[in-house]
């Protein structure tokens, strides 16, 4: 690992607790009408996120051009390169390290999903990526979503679906994996156990309550997580900046889900 991934790395895990709480505002696709929702307006989305101090922020290049001027210096930048639908209507890899370079970013992010007749394509996705970004010491950031296609496509969080899906970044040689937790503290802790780079919990699917979210989290860090990165929990909460205060304090201060919320008052 070079210097130049090693202090990159460092900044995305700066906290002293050794944990990361990252906000992800890089839904690009598939989320049907962009009127509704948390991110209908993507700029207040941002700010509201921010406004929960997290430590890093993944976002497409595109929209980090626009919007993240304001921000720099007030948590890392990850830029986002994947662009996908899980039912491959959508697949494009839309940045390079050589433009997470450019825009001044701590890492570059790699959504991919896997298993179905494609995987191999989105797999060659993260060792190019991972190739190229270490000319740059660009740490790489694996978002990874098992498919199933029984009753169309859809992501799933099975235990051994995630124990593939961590398995998959780690033998593409990335630098960190972001993965769904599995809802099973065994199955988790067996698989953050064998995985040799750091893990942080995808924060969706979006929970019928924060207290939900909030609580998977706690477990998931329990089984050895080294924190989450938080979307739909964070933007399509009613309050994005006391569900951030309340996942801080899970993550960095090691709260009960119950205590950060009363915490953060939300």
């Amino acid at each position: 690992m070079s210097l130049g991934t090693k202090v990159r790395l460092a900044r995305l895990f700066s906290h002293p607790s050794g944990n990361l709480f990252g906000g992800a505002v890089d839904h690009f696709v598939g989320y049907g009408d962009v009127r509704k929702g948390g991110l209908a307006d993507l700029p207040g989305a941002l700010a509201r996120v921010m406004a929960g101090k997290p430590d890093y922020v993944s976002i497409q290049p595109g929209a980090a051009r626009h919007l993240w001027p304001q921000y720099a210096g007030k948590a890392s930048l990850v830029i986002q390169a994947g662009c996908f639908t899980a039912d491959d209507r959508i697949s494009e890899l839309i940045a390079t390290p050589e433009d997470a370079v450019r825009a001044g970013a701590d890492a570059l992010a790699v959504a991919i999903p896997v298993r179905g007749a494609t995987e191999g394509k989105y797999i060659r996705w993260l060792t190019d990526s991972v190739n190229a970004a270490a000319r740059y010491g660009m740490p790489v950031v694996a978002h990874i979503y098992p498919r199933d296609f029984t009753d169309g496509a859809k992501i799933v969080f099975t235990p051994e679906e995630i124990a593939y899906a961590a398995r998959i970044g780690y033998e593409t040689g990335v630098d960190v994996i972001k993965i769904g937790y599995t809802g099973d503290f065994e199955s988790f802790k067996e698989t953050v156990r064998t995985c040799p780079v750091p893990v942080v919990i995808a924060g969706g699917p979006r929970t019928e309550s924060l207290l939900g979210a909030l609580q998977q989290t706690a477990d998931a860090l329990r089984a050895g997580a080294r924190g989450a990165v938080v979307g739909r929990n964070l933007w399509g909460h009613g309050d994005p900046a006391k569900a951030a205060h309340a996942f801080r304090s899970v993550i960095h201060d090691g709260l009960s889900a119950a205590d950060a919320i009363a915490k953060a008052g939300a």
